[in-house]
């Protein structure tokens, strides 16, 4: 029977190495979808009944909208970027959901180069799956983190936005009051939220996984090693392996 433990090696280090690198993609999808998510344009989309503005697209960052303007007699129409600070009135679910989303980007670089180091680990092939382990659990730990900051902060503001009432509210100087607004759109802010999330999930499932078999794995290697030492003492004090008595 022992030549079924190459191929049943084989098969735990191909399990392995599908864990640690779908791990370590789905963490780089969910870095990438979480700053685009930052960036995005759309986490509120406002259409007023108003003839200068009609339609309003805020970020947690800068606020969008189209205006007219008539230059040399010609009417051109200019997309208008407007900081959301200060004199914005912030509503408490968009300034939970600018830090959060900030703390998921600033933490999610850290996962990058923990696995980086496990899988340099594994590839060096040396024979310390505690230091693996380790790394893994730091990214399972900031993952879990990520995933709930990001889950939070588009849930919330999805639900105020369209279900609730928001105090988010323009500054004095904005072309277009609050009053005016009639609708309320749907954006893909939220579905891509619920994505990032879900990959961060996702790849702390796999993270897990591997963190188990690195674990049976030195357990295994401690069994080996153990039976190893004991036929060693067994040769060194000259104890038959047929009939493990002491020959005469």
């Amino acid at each position: 029977m022992d030549h079924f433990a190459p191929n049943t090696k084989r098969f735990a280090q191909g399990k392995e190495c599908i864990f640690r690198l779908t791990g370590f993609l789905c963490s780089l999808l969910s870095s990438g979808f979480g700053i685009i998510l930052a960036n995005s344009q759309y986490w509120r989309l406002w259409e007023f009944e108003n003839n200068v503005v009609q339609l309003v697209y805020i970020g947690l960052w800068e606020a969008y909208y189209h205006q007219e303007f008539n230059i040399s007699g010609s009417v051109t129409r200019i997309l208008v970027h407007s900081p959301v600070n200060s004199t914005w009135t912030i509503s408490p679910e968009f300034r939970c959901a600018q830090s959060l989303i900030l703390l998921a980007i600033f933490i999610k670089p850290v996962v990058v180069i923990f696995s980086s180091a496990a899988i340099r680990v594994s590839i060096i092939r040396a024979s310390v799956p505690e230091i693996q382990i380790f790394c893994y659990k730091c990214c399972v730990l900031i993952l879990l983190l990520s995933s709930l900051c990001t889950a939070l902060s588009v849930t919330w503001n999805h639900v105020v936005d369209l279900y609730g009432k928001t105090t988010l509210d323009f500054p004095p100087t904005f072309p277009v009051r609050k009053v005016a607004l009639i609708k309320k759109h749907y954006t893909h802010v939220f579905p891509i939220g619920v994505l990032t999330a879900t990959l961060s999930l996702f790849a702390m499932i796999m993270f897990l996984f591997e963190i188990r078999s690195l674990k049976l794995q030195s357990k295994l290697n401690a069994q080996v090693a153990s039976k190893q030492a004991n036929q060693k003492a067994n040769e060194r004090y000259g104890i038959c392996k047929l009939c493990q008595v002491t020959p005469w």
